[in-house]
């Protein structure tokens, strides 16, 4: 069974029009320069996700650091030694890695960098949507805010979602899903649970097209193509291979096409050249039936972590996240059911 809340999806006049700041090489090689002194010198550590700037990704790569999804970041955080952690990201991952590491001052580059299924699951509405739903185990998704995450009795990743959810439908429960549509209807398909979704999208997923994917197949017939769970169920049926971010790096490397089509945000494709550099990467089009370009295949948001503003945060040492403790250790609960899940 399958049922769909009134949509939540953000409107284009909802999603910033932000725009980097190009850089000079020099300018580059000074600024990374700079901040890997000042991280020494705060005695802290980048952990960076994959849609970030790719120059922001190397310096964590560089310093020590971290680069992978959100649920990693905050572990890496959680065991690294440092009593800072810069979180280069958005905002529900600085909370995450707050909420696994409460003792530890958390930084981000910007506050301002959100997160459109975040923003689309407020969490007073969703509180009713709970309680209004009572009999059901709420489940939700990673990118979500500490104060959802606080409701919640279960947060899950795009990797171990369906896992998740199989296991609880043999428990004979039912599952409230929040926010992201698309991954709950993936994850229902794959388990057959019965699933309330509430009816959430990313900005930089959604906007992937079936048609046009099907065409540029025909450009690249022997290109494999790779999907990110949080795509419509039509660019989905397309898919070689469907996986998380850390997924679709481990696909890229071990299947045998040198050609893939990729429909996830395009930040993933510093990583994916630099695990592959003899292989071709083309991002999966946006244009087609009903496009709106939100996002272009890369979070807005995200852009927003520039190596600028990564240095300021780290010189006045400002943007820090705060999470109210009660919050944190409610927030904990579903968390650490994830975490201790595989065991």
């Amino acid at each position: 069974m399958l049922e769909i809340a009134k949509d939540y999806t953000l409107a284009l006049e909802d999603v910033p029009n932000f725009k980097p700041e190009d850089l000079s090489k020099d300018q580059v090689v000074r600024l990374k320069h700079e901040i890997t002194e000042l991280l020494n010198k705060r005695n802290a550590v980048l952990v960076a996700h994959y849609y970030v700037d790719g120059d922001v990704q190397d310096i964590a790569h560089e310093t020590g650091g971290c680069v992978s999804d959100s649920l990693e970041m905050a572990r890496f955080g959680r065991d690294h030694p440092a009593p800072v952690l810069v979180v280069s990201g958005v905002r529900f991952m600085g909370e995450t890695a707050k909420v696994l590491s409460p003792e530890k001052t958390v930084l981000m580059p910007t506050l301002k960098a959100e997160c459109s299924l975040d923003l689309g699951c407020p969490p007073d509405e969703f509180r009713a949507f709970c309680e209004e739903h009572s009999d059901r185990t709420v489940v939700v998704y990673a990118n979500t805010s500490v104060a959802v995450k606080a409701l919640s009795d279960w947060v899950v990743t795009s990797s171990v979602g369906h896992k998740i959810v199989e296991h609880l439908k043999t428990q004979g429960e039912k599952i409230l899903w929040a926010p992201d549509k698309h991954l709950g209807h993936y994850i229902q398909q794959k388990t057959k649970a019965d699933m309330l979704l509430w009816s959430g999208a990313c900005v930089v997923h959604e906007e992937f097209k079936h048609q046009a994917l099907l065409d540029m197949k025909k450009v690249y017939p022997d290109a494999g193509i790779l999907v990110h769970p949080e795509s419509p169920s039509s660019v989905i049926e397309l898919a070689d291979v469907v996986g998380s971010t850390s997924q679709i790096l481990k696909a890229a490397s071990e299947l045998p096409q040198n050609v893939f089509i990729v429909a996830t945000d395009r930040g993933l494709f510093h990583q994916l050249r630099r695990a592959e550099p003899q292989k071709r990467f083309i991002e999966a089009p946006t244009a087609g039936d009903g496009a709106t370009c939100k996002s272009c295949a890369h979070c807005p948001w995200m852009a927003m972590n520039e190596l600028k503003t990564l240095k300021h945060s780290l010189e006045h040492f400002d943007n820090e996240i705060h999470v109210d403790p009660e919050m944190g250790a409610r927030a904990m609960i579903p968390l650490q059911r994830m975490l201790d899940f595989p065991r």
